[in-house]
């Protein structure tokens, strides 16, 4: 008898079959009652292993065994003449059609009971659920403690913000509502969410109370509540357990492994929130406050990466407002975030902070483009990640590119000084004056004072709306900031024929300012019509690397040079003149 016959008569082959119509089952049935069971996500997975090696031994087991009128037996110690595998033969083809019918009846529940359910699952997925994270409210007897709520706020934030299915509002936007009277569904609205979570936090000594809420901004109905009295170091698995239920209750599809926070010591992460309070207050004398933090962190726990980070970010804005050497603050900056990245190589806003060291300051367009690729990869959705794209691409003079990256990075963070300046920039760079204006002027009414009435300068005076623009200049005079007055002065004022006072403020500038703004002064030079002049300066900020540098192929201001014989050299030099020939028009 030929092995392949050998194999028929003991039925090896239906035993297959019918093992794999079984395991297709056992799978199916699990898939669609794991998220009902509140299975984790490992279950599935963990079946399908089990399913696979079991495969293999049924084989083997059907090969060396035999049923008989006895039980079973090892086969070579079955007597032929009594051998029953004939019958056994006929019960597993019994089975296998059984088992098959089984199939076609489940696949026939699933198509047509179940396809409404799976329809409502796709549209949510499809949908991309939305939520904002309000600041949670500082119910300690401790006033201290407010950076301790914030803190646990944003951490909650950053764990969502990671799920890629889940559209999460960033915190500049979201904590624009702390300590204001305003109702849920307003605060929706205006951050154009469905879900809003909020809560409280009590701490005293190392216990702490976490009150969570989950609100349907539709009905400002509660979804969900929790209250957690737990010690401080459990502090992690509280923000997991919140988490993990805004998924359940958003009925939110992970496509792969639920993300978790990064864990330090209690002492640590305490500091590490205080840090974190610090570096994101306005004002130049909190910077170093958060660098002690930070470090403090570090001592603890030198594997913190979250600590590396927020220290780079912070020595990096102490370069960047003059508090220290640029280049001396940019070096440290790069060395801590690139330490952050090897040992939390997920850190998306670690990724865009390079790729702004690599546009902005060493011009380097090829890896600039990579971090970027890998930036976004680890936080498709992070506002930072997305306004560094933008910029990449205004750089380029990629213009439909930076008002898409400029568009998703304003819906992520919709109510952020920061993403409105840039997008009504972007819009600026794209020639569309008026849509430029709409973004200015929404940063006005939200920010007020904190936004800078400059912005608002470049729309006006593209569109010849020199006297507008002249007197928003002379209002700044009650602004209290002299920079951006001689500067807005020296821009403004030349068109509407103040040239002795735009000279003035371009002298200001010059001599109080001086390299340190010389994209800036060689822009007023165009403005002025002196060309010469606008090209020493720009030279000049080519051999400082001025970060304004990058804004050459669509800044508005600098037309006037386009077709000078010294515009596509200096392009060359900074290896932009193929990016140039390549724009629309050109």
């Amino acid at each position: 008898m030929s092995f392949f016959q050998e194999l028929k008569r003991r039925n090896v082959f239906r035993v297959a079959v019918a093992y794999v119509i079984v395991a297709w089952l056992l799978l199916q049935v699990g898939d669609t009652l794991g998220p009902a069971l509140r299975l984790p996500d490992w279950f599935q997975s963990g079946v399908a292993y089990v399913l696979i090696l079991g495969f293999p031994i049924a084989i083997i087991f059907a090969w060396a065994f035999e049923m008989t009128p006895e039980g079973v037996k090892r086969e070579r110690d079955v007597d032929r003449t009594q051998s029953i595998t004939h019958e056994t033969g006929q019960k597993l083809n019994y089975t296998i059609i059984g088992l098959l019918l089984a199939a076609v009846a489940y696949f026939a529940l699933d198509k047509f009971v179940f396809e409404h359910d799976h329809e409502e699952v796709v549209a949510t997925e499809a949908g991309e659920p939305s939520i904002a994270v309000l600041p949670f409210a500082n119910m300690s007897d401790d006033a201290s403690n407010e950076f301790f709520a914030d803190g646990i706020t944003e951490e909650l934030l950053n764990l969502l913000a990671k799920i890629p299915e889940l559209e999460v509002t960033s915190r500049t936007s979201a904590f624009q509502f702390k300590d204001k009277e305003v109702d849920i569904p307003t605060i929706a609205e205006q951050l154009g969410v469905e879900h809003v979570l909020e809560g409280s936090v009590r701490k005293s000594g190392m216990t702490v109370r976490i009150t969570a809420q989950l609100i349907d901004a539709d009905t400002d109905k509660h979804l969900w509540s929790e209250t957690y009295d737990r010690e401080l170091d459990d502090i992690f698995a509280i923000q997991d357990e919140i988490a993990r239920k805004v998924v359940d209750e958003l009925h939110v599809t992970l496509l792969g492994e639920a993300p978790k926070t990064t864990q330090t010591d209690p002492e640590a992460y305490a500091m590490y929130l205080e840090g974190l309070h610090y570096l994101d207050l306005d004002g130049l004398e909190y910077w170093p406050r958060a660098i002690e933090l930070f470090e403090a962190v570090i001592d603890i726990d030198p594997a913190y990466a979250p600590a590396w980070y927020g220290r780079a970010r912070a020595i990096r804005e102490m370069a960047n407002f003059g508090m220290m050497d640029l280049d001396e603050g940019t070096a440290l900056a790069r060395k801590w975030t690139e330490h952050a990245l090897t040992l939390d190589p997920e850190l998306a806003e670690a990724w865009a902070l390079l790729a702004r060291f690599a546009l902005i300051y060493e011009w380097d367009w090829t890896a600039a483009r990579e971090l970027i690729d890998r930036a976004l990869l680890a936080g498709p959705n992070n506002p930072d990640v997305l306004e560094m794209a933008a910029r990449y691409h205004q750089t380029l003079g990629q213009i439909d590119k930076m008002i898409e990256y400029s568009d998703k990075a304003v819906s992520q963070d919709p109510l952020s000084k920061v993403r409105l300046e840039y997008a009504g920039d972007a819009y600026s760079f794209a020639g569309n004056w008026d849509r430029s204006l709409e973004f200015y002027r929404k940063n006005e009414d939200v920010h007020g004072r904190d936004a800078w009435p400059g912005d608002a300068l470049v729309p006006l005076m593209m569109q010849g709306r020199y006297d507008e623009a002249a007197e928003r200049t002379d209002a700044l005079t009650t602004w209290d900031n002299e920079v951006y007055f001689q500067v807005v002065s020296a821009f403004t004022l030349y068109p509407v024929g103040r040239h002795h006072e735009a000279a003035a403020g371009l002298e200001w500038v010059i001599e109080n300012l001086g390299t340190a703004f010389s994209y800036q002064i060689a822009q007023i030079y165009t403005i002025h019509e002196n060309p010469d002049e606008a090209f020493e300066w720009l030279e000049t900020g080519y051999e400082i690397r001025d970060g304004g540098m990058t804004y050459l192929l669509l800044d508005p201001f600098l037309e006037p040079l386009h077709d000078d014989p010294r515009w596509r050299p200096l392009l060359e030099k900074m290896n932009l003149l193929e990016y140039w020939d390549a724009m629309p028009g050109r």
